[in-house]
């Protein structure tokens, strides 16, 4: 929701609905007790008549009202409270020094393992891959600024360059050296191929997939590809490959066809975040950025969460195409709105039969 459009009459029906998406937007006060709640407090409702709204906390105090003791409006609401403490935690995380799990869990007030399951809850990431993933991304920048790997290395926060290189793949996709060279020396193969959406190419990294691209031509797909690997070398696959990869194009043309290859993800921590969560969606169900902002944690990043759906390559695989507005229309889609209303249309075709 958004307070700056709300009318008087959509936040009563928030209220009524004790939805708790409109916590943090918005009190009501009850002029017969003289108490404000927030929209989702469990109290029960009064007469329409004898509700005022504001537009938080210390306007209803200043307006004579005291807060509710059941729903507690003039505090942090708890599942805010706890996505604070993950945001205190991922600050650590991204410091140079080692954190271990131990001290994360202290600094929340929590258990370890409690903490383990908050923080992939809302991050869709372990703490100790979103460290890896902040020091890959600093390397990245890291890499282009220093004058040796190693001073990079040091500088995006591995405790040696030993560490580093056992995480190297994970990091980068490619060596340092590779990195630093623009990926001169990585290679991806590629295969054409018909599908039920249009022509489609399917392409693979020595680590995985790297990209599954839509479009009415070859031409359109081949000079997709280079601008995403504008540096590595990128050949045509053989046969064999092509009948390997197959199962990508089935997975397009059917949801249900298995699909076992590996993937290989390129991104940074947050692009990572919302490609998990996309990849949780069920087939036959949407939601929109607002919600999927909120699924990660970060209720505010929705302009983030479409930059970063946007940013995906791996189409169907990552269904992006379940991501629509508030108000259920359809939004941008990278390979065109008019497969993506197709792709939704037959999912939802698929769950009803």
């Amino acid at each position: 929701m958004n307070n700056a459009i709300l009318t008087d009459e959509q936040r009563w029906q928030a209220v009524l609905a004790r939805s708790p998406q409109a916590d943090g937007q918005f009190v009501f006060a009850v002029l017969t007790t003289g108490i404000f709640c927030r929209p989702s407090c469990t109290a029960r409702h009064a007469l329409r008549q004898n509700v005022r709204f504001y537009p938080d906390a210390q306007s209803a105090v200043a307006a004579g009202f005291r807060p509710c003791k059941r729903c507690r409006p003039d505090t942090l609401h708890p599942q805010q409270q706890r996505l604070d403490k993950i945001a205190a935690a991922c600050r650590l995380l991204e410091q140079d020094a080692p954190v271990t799990l131990a001290r994360l869990a202290e600094q929340a007030a929590m258990s370890p393992y409690h903490f383990h399951r908050l923080f992939k809850s809302a991050t869709g990431m372990t703490p100790k891959a979103w460290q890896q993933a902040f020091r890959a991304r600093r390397l990245r920048a890291t890499l282009a600024q220093s004058d040796t790997v190693t001073d990079a290395v040091l500088a995006a926060g591995f405790p040696d360059s030993s560490t580093y290189y056992r995480h190297a793949d994970a990091s980068l996709g490619m060596t340092a050296r590779q990195f630093r060279a623009g990926g001169d020396d990585t290679a991806v193969w590629f295969t054409l191929s018909d599908c039920s959406l249009g022509r489609c190419l399917v392409a693979e990294s020595a680590r995985g997939i790297c990209a599954i691209l839509l479009a009415d031509s070859d031409e359109q797909l081949i000079a997709e590809l280079s601008a995403i690997f504008p540096h590595a070398h990128r050949a045509q696959g053989d046969e064999s490959f092509t009948r390997r990869v197959a199962q990508v194009i089935q997975r397009i043309d059917n949801t249900d066809s298995p699909f076992s290859l590996p993937l290989d993800l390129r991104g940074t921590a947050f692009q990572l975040q919302v490609w998990q969560a996309l990849r949780e969606i069920p087939v036959g169900e949407t939601v929109s950025y607002q919600t999927l902002a909120q699924k990660i944690g970060k209720p505010r990043a929705v302009r983030a969460v479409a930059s970063a759906c946007a940013a995906n390559k791996l189409a169907i695989i990552i269904p992006c195409h379940r991501v629509v507005r508030g108000d259920g229309a359809l939004s941008g889609y990278r390979w065109g709105a008019a497969r993506k209303a197709q792709l939704l249309q037959r999912e939802e075709n698929k769950e009803e039969t």
